[in-house]
């Protein structure tokens, strides 16, 4: 019971001198004699509060992060996405403006010649029954094509149409090694046959029917034409000679050519759905110079 009683006794002493302590400290303000203790307990217990937070931050953010795991990787996922879209958006703008570039010259070589066309697009390469070099395009019938037509694009003669659907059609390259196409040598009338002879179309073999005609590296090939301008139109670009063979004793002479068309590489083309009134002769041929 004195126990008791005694420590009731400390406790009421302890709560006096503290009431006591507090007062005088309040009313004497930054000149109390307490206020080199109060900083001290300030930095103390300030000291101990910035290391609780530096351990529980890291714990905090941890678990925070995982909440916030879904919702970030779905903004991840949500930009990827926004990114690859516009790529996309970026890589067609630039395959319509190339394929408009490719329309416009295809028209304008149209226009020089007189040739009334039916724009298309390539839309497969593929190998036909006897034939090694072909493309399929997304105009037939229903367009106005028709088989033994003449293929053109903005550069020069691609080929002809041998086989035509409502909505697609066939055409056998300048390239292929059964191709065979009149050509005209630039500035005069000396003919001869264009042959296809593979070599992914970088080169077309061109026979001169009169051997004693001079036939030289540069010199520029146009198409000759059919009757009625089938299969073949006239004065279509073919291409330019990069050499020729020696043939002495023949009675033709044989020289390699190189496109003006780009047969590995094509996209917009035309078929020539009517011919010109008149030959064109060398109109449609580039400015001499110009790169095939």
């Amino acid at each position: 019971m004195r126990d008791t009683r005694r420590a009731r006794l400390i406790l009421g002493l302890l709560l006096t001198a503290a009431l006591v302590l507090v007062t005088v400290d309040h009313r004497t303000g930054d000149g109390s004699p307490l206020s080199v203790l109060r900083s001290a307990g300030s930095w103390i217990f300030g000291t101990a509060e910035r290391a609780a937070t530096a351990v529980a931050g890291p714990v905090t953010g941890f678990f925070q992060s995982i909440a916030d795991a879904p919702a970030a990787k779905a903004d991840i996922e949500r930009l990827e996405a926004e990114n690859a879209r516009l790529r996309a958006q970026i890589a067609a703008s630039r395959l319509d403006a190339a394929r408009s570039g490719e329309l416009r010259r295809m028209l304008g070589l149209a226009g020089m010649g007189g040739y009334k066309v039916v724009p298309a697009s390539v839309v497969a390469r593929r190998g036909q029954p006897g034939f090694e070099e072909a493309i399929e395009i997304d105009a037939g019938t229903d367009d106005g094509v028709r088989a033994e037509m003449t293929v053109i694009n903005g550069a020069g003669l691609v080929g002809r149409v041998i086989r035509a659907a409502p909505g697609t059609s066939t055409v056998v390259l300048l390239s292929d090694p059964a191709s065979a196409a009149g050509a005209r040598l630039e500035g005069g009338n000396e003919i001869g046959v264009v042959h296809g002879v593979g070599e992914n179309g970088r080169l077309v073999r061109f026979r001169l029917l009169d051997s004693t005609a001079p036939l030289s590296r540069g010199a520029r090939l146009v198409s000759f034409g059919s009757q009625r301008g089938v299969p073949y139109v006239p004065g279509v670009p073919v291409g330019v000679i990069e050499r020729v063979e020696a043939t002495p004793g023949e009675l033709t002479r044989i020289a390699y050519a190189r496109p003006y068309a780009d047969l590995t590489a094509l996209d917009v083309v035309g078929v020539v759905v009517e011919a010109p009134k008149r030959d064109p002769r060398d109109a449609v041929l580039p400015v001499r110079g110009s790169a095939p």
